[in-house]
This record gives structure tokens, C-alpha cells and sequence, in this order.
């Protein structure tokens, strides 16, 4: 997952406050519980500066931005697709209806997440020069 020790080492302490942080917040009732999330934060916090810290080493980017417009549209076809599905429950009441709706939502989505966000990640890809 890392490259670097200290990409290791962030990376431990993101999962290691993640981990305690969601912890807290299951027992967040309890004084515990409340002693985990405030840890689990700042052990977050410190992650988050260790990954802030190391960023300037990683180097450039190889590729170019991809084009905003198309990974917005597919980012679109996609939330359209599942608002589809969940109206579709509240219209009615028939299973083959609510079949109908989900199916259509779902394949919407899969256009969306298939044709269109592929499209915008390969339109300036590495291996095109």
C-alpha cells in the first residue's frame, strides 16, 4: 500500500485512528467512548500531517487533468440513476413496478459509472502520449 516508510507510517496511524475514532462513536454514551473519539481524532490529525508533510516528495503527476465536463456528467448519470431507484420505491406500491424502477435506475448507473467516467479517465491517458 505504501512506498515510503513514512507513507507506512501514515498510513498506520490513518487506519489505527480510524479505527479508534469509529469505535468512540459505537460507545459514544459511555466516558470511553468519548476518550476513543477525541483520540481517534487527533490521531487522525496527526495522519493527516504526516500525509500533508511528505506530500511535497511525491513528485509531478504524470498525466494530464481529465476533462471536468465528462467526469461531471458521468458523476450525474450515476446519482440519477439511484434517484431513479428510490422514487421509484415511493411511486408505487406493485413489486413489478418497483422491479421496473430499479432495474432501469441500475442500468442507468451502469452507463454512468461503465461508459462515461471510463471515457473521462482515458481521454488523457499515460499511454497516449
Amino acid at each position: 500500500m505504501a512506498a515510503t516508510k513514512s507513507q507506512g507510517k501514515g498510513f498506520a496511524l490513518f487506519m489505527a485512528g480510524l479505527t479508534v475514532a469509529t469505535a468512540g462513536m459505537a460507545y459514544l454514551s459511555s466516558g470511553s467512548g468519548k476518550l476513543a473519539l477525541v483520540g481517534g481524532l487527533a490521531v487522525l490529525a496527526a495522519s493527516f500531517g504526516v500525509f500533508l508533510k511528505i506530500k511535497p516528495q511525491e513528485g509531478t503527476v504524470a498525466g494530464k487533468s481529465q476533462p471536468v465536463g465528462l467526469k461531471l456528467a458521468g458523476l450525474s448519470v450515476v446519482l440519477l440513476g439511484w434517484l431513479i431507484v428510490l422514487s421509484g420505491l415511493h411511486l408505487t406500491d406493485s413489486v413489478g413496478g418497483r422491479m421496473f424502477t430499479s432495474i432501469l435506475g441500475i442500468a442507468i448507473t451502469m452507463v454512468g459509472s461503465l461508459v462515461l467516467l471510463p471515457a473521462a479517465a482515458n481521454k488523457n491517458a499515460i499511454w497516449k502520449g
